[in-house]
This record gives C-alpha cells, structure tokens and sequence, in this order.
C-alpha cells in the first residue's frame, strides 16, 4: 500500500476511501492516511493565511491608494471577505487561531502591498492596523470609501 502512496497518490486516495468504507480497516495504510490527515489541518490554516495576506494587501493599497481604486478591485476585496467568512464558517475551531494568523498573514499583505504599489515599505505600518472583526465587517474599506464604486455592485 506505500507502494501505491509514492507512486500514485490519488489511487491511494480511492484505495483508502473504499477501505473506510468497507470497514476493513486492517488493510489501511495508517501511516500515510495519519500523515495526510494531519496535513489537511495544516492546509487549512494555510488557506486562511493565504486568503487574509491577499485581502490585507489589497485593503493597504485601497487605503493607501485612494486615487487608484476601482470597481474590480473593490469586487476582490469583497469576495475575500466572503470565502475567509466561509472558510471561518466551515472550521469554527479555528477561532483561536484567528489573531495569529491575521498577524501572520499581515507580513505578506504588506509585502504584496509594497510591490504592487511601488510605494515604500515605510509606508504601511508594521503591524496590521485593521482588526479581524473590522476587515471582515461587509464593506469594510480603510480610508474613504469610494460610494460611487460600492453603489455600482
């Protein structure tokens, strides 16, 4: 069965699937499936990070950039807010994990804010100015929102 998990993973997948299933529980391959389990976790967390750095770096250039927002960038910020509200929703147990990763994802936010707006890295503050509960407020937008734009979608 470790064979199959090196050589290929998504028959291992069904192969481990169908064993569930069956209940036959002896033939599973317990190592890789605790291993992968394991990493599914981890992938959640890292989508949430993921998903927290684009929205921070986009509401650093809206707030940072008045004079460039526009109605794509607007549609973006908002259906970040909406997949990070289902991921959250989805995975309530990663309420404790929620400041962390908003501070984690901070870093890459202005990382990406910095190289997208040639603006310098002095520019945005060190640490995220914006809570968790304000960013995923709807229609959230640091600095003076464009009321135009938001009436238009």
């Amino acid at each position: 069965m470790s064979n199959l998990y090196e050589t290929d993973f998504y028959a291992w997948t069904q192969t481990q699937a169908k064993l569930l299933q069956l209940g036959d529980f002896s033939k599973l391959d317990l190592p890789n499936l605790i291993e992968e389990i394991a990493s599914l976790g981890k992938q959640q967390r890292q989508e949430l990070r993921n998903r927290l750095s684009i929205l921070l770096g986009d509401l650093l250039k809206w707030h940072y950039q008045p004079e460039k927002r526009s109605r794509s960038w607007l549609a973006i910020i908002r259906i970040q807010i909406r997949d990070i509200l289902r991921l959250l929703r989805d995975n309530p147990s990663r309420k404790s994990y929620q400041e962390e990763a908003l501070a984690e994802a901070y870093e890459n936010g202005r990382d990406l804010a910095v190289k997208e707006t040639n603006l310098p890295f002095s520019t945005f503050p060190p640490a995220c100015p914006y809570s968790l509960d304000e960013i995923l407020r709807d229609r959230y937008y640091p600095g003076q929102p464009s009321l135009e734009l938001e009436s238009e979608i």
